[in-house]
């Protein structure tokens, strides 16, 4: 089941005043996607965070071996992290990280009226902080992914995606475990940080996907998880 394959990232002065780390030479997208670059914050060497570009995606597509079966790895499902060969290298070096996003986007299938792009974002906070893995190329790039975990009963998550599907929804770790977080060295102690965010302490409005170029336009449907 994948889950958010587009969010709205933070701006550069969000990085510094809420994330405390520098923005990253570049620049970036006001919506990502699977294969968009988008900064990530993670400690450095010294426990410090720094903020980089990385790949949304895992393995990205560039990646993908030659005639291998495809997959998507925006999402890292956080009940087996430890057994995926694309993720469990970087889960036992715990390569922990945060995606800064202002909001991600959902589909919401509504009887009568078909798919609807919903916004989901906390009110009453800067930013969202998502929970990401990330890697390290031989190239020296990198990428990423964010963290799932079960949402059935979620009355926010539970209304996204297909009726009769499994619901999921990624992981925002609180502003006050930020910290925590990326200092996180225990694999089994960072499962401890995989929890749901309050359903009340969201808010998730319609927000139509905006027509793209027909040129960009490829698999952008909102039941597709890439453009």
């Amino acid at each position: 089941m994948i889950v958010c394959t587009n969010y709205a990232p933070v701006p550069a002065p969000v990085l510094r005043d809420v994330f405390g780390a520098e923005p990253p030479p570049g620049t970036w997208k006001p919506e990502v996607w699977p294969g968009d670059a988008a900064p990530i914050v993670r400690a450095d060497a010294s426990s410090r965070s720094e903020c980089l570009l990385a790949t949304f995606g895992l393995v990205p597509r560039s990646r993908h071996v030659h005639g291998a079966r495809d997959f998507e790895t925006m999402n890292v499902r956080a009940e087996c992290v430890g057994d995926k060969r694309g993720s469990c290298s970087a889960w036992h070096r715990t390569q922990l990280c945060l995606v800064p996003a202002m909001a991600i986007y959902e589909p919401c299938y509504i009887a009568g009226q078909g798919w609807i792009r919903y916004r989901i974002w906390l009110p009453d906070e800067p930013a969202l902080g998502i929970a990401g893995l990330w890697k390290q190329w031989p190239d020296g790039s990198c990428s990423f992914a964010m963290f799932t975990v079960s949402a059935p009963g979620h009355a926010v998550m539970k209304r996204m995606h297909a009726p009769g599907k499994e619901k999921r929804s990624v992981v925002m770790i609180p502003h006050l475990q930020w910290g925590a977080w990326l200092a996180c060295r225990d694999p089994e102690l960072a499962r401890s940080f995989m929890a749901l965010y309050p359903a009340e302490k969201m808010m998730a409005v319609p927000d139509p996907l905006t027509p793209q170029p027909a040129e960009e336009a490829g698999a952008a449907s909102l039941g597709a998880p890439s453009r």
